[in-house]
């Protein structure tokens, strides 16, 4: 007889709205959102004292970007859904691409407008590129911990099928079998552990060092997402695709070769400018 079930953690159901104020519903996703932004925007302005570019990298020049980092993530997040995952149903359905609250957010196109927004943010103030993107790569793993556990909540994003792992879960939605909590993962991986390890960088001083907390957050989200994704479910709309691999690693590829190239050129920088 099959006792696999009974092995099994019991899905803490919690209602994906935190608060319902007649016809408005606040959804835990939304409130990961933004306490992630708040909290990554009053860490970043606690490490501004730090940056190689302080006197215009400053705790008001951060309160300024607050806005644009939101404008990155928000469309960025959205756009990179709507391109890399489901393409044909926004094609058929455009009227669904706002609606931002129900889900449906893609990291790597987050990620990319949050870099464009830096990039423009930076040109426009006047201070170099990577003195702001190394304070938020710090910051990151904030939101991508708190989005992680809205995904949780929401039940979506779930593992593959694992019978015989102890803490294995049966997800509304995903079948009677159990399957890995694979949301709660990538919280520990892209979330806390990424979280302490730049967090100590920085405390070492890695912040004189332009580009190497970029180049590191870029690695380690990359190698976190990579193998977080053995683990979860493929998108049931797109599957496996080449060499059974599925779209989080393929995009998560690029983002560990660009990190290492960041390292490499930063590390480079350090060599010749202790050499001259």
């Amino acid at each position: 007889m099959d006792l696999s079930p009974l092995l099994t953690l019991p899905y803490p159901e919690i209602d994906p709205t935190a608060v319902q104020l007649g016809p408005i519903a606040i959804r835990w996703y939304a409130l990961a959102y933004i306490a992630g932004l708040v909290a990554g925007w009053q860490y970043v302005k606690r490490l501004t004292p730090k940056s190689p570019d302080k006197q215009r990298l400053t705790p008001e020049a951060i309160d300024d970007f607050l806005l644009w980092a939101t404008l990155g993530v928000v469309l960025g997040g959205r756009f990179g859904y709507v391109v890399f995952y489901q393409p044909g149903y926004f094609l058929a359905n455009p009227g669904q691409i706002p609606v931002v609250w129900e889900g449906g957010m893609a990291f790597h196109g987050g990620l990319t407008g949050v870099i464009v927004a830096m990039v423009l943010f930076a040109w426009k103030r006047g201070f170099r590129f990577f003195a702001l993107a190394d304070l938020v790569a710090c910051a990151t793993p904030i939101g991508l911990f708190l989005g992680r556990i809205a995904n949780f909540i929401n039940g979506e994003l779930w593992g593959r099928t694992a019978p015989d792992v102890p803490w294995a879960m049966v997800f509304p939605g995903g079948g009677p079998v159990p399957r890995h909590p694979s949301q709660l993962y990538e919280a520990i991986m892209e979330g806390l552990i990424l979280f302490a390890v730049l967090f100590v960088m920085q405390r070492r001083g890695a912040v004189q060092q332009v580009g190497l907390l970029s180049g590191t957050f870029l690695i380690g989200y990359g190698l976190a997402r990579f193998i977080a994704e053995f683990f979860r479910a493929p998108d049931p709309f797109l599957g496996f695709l080449a060499f059974g691999t599925t779209m989080g690693q393929i995009l998560s590829i690029p983002m560990i070769v660009a990190g290492i190239a960041i390292v490499v050129w930063s590390r480079h920088n350090r060599e010749t400018a202790t050499a001259g």
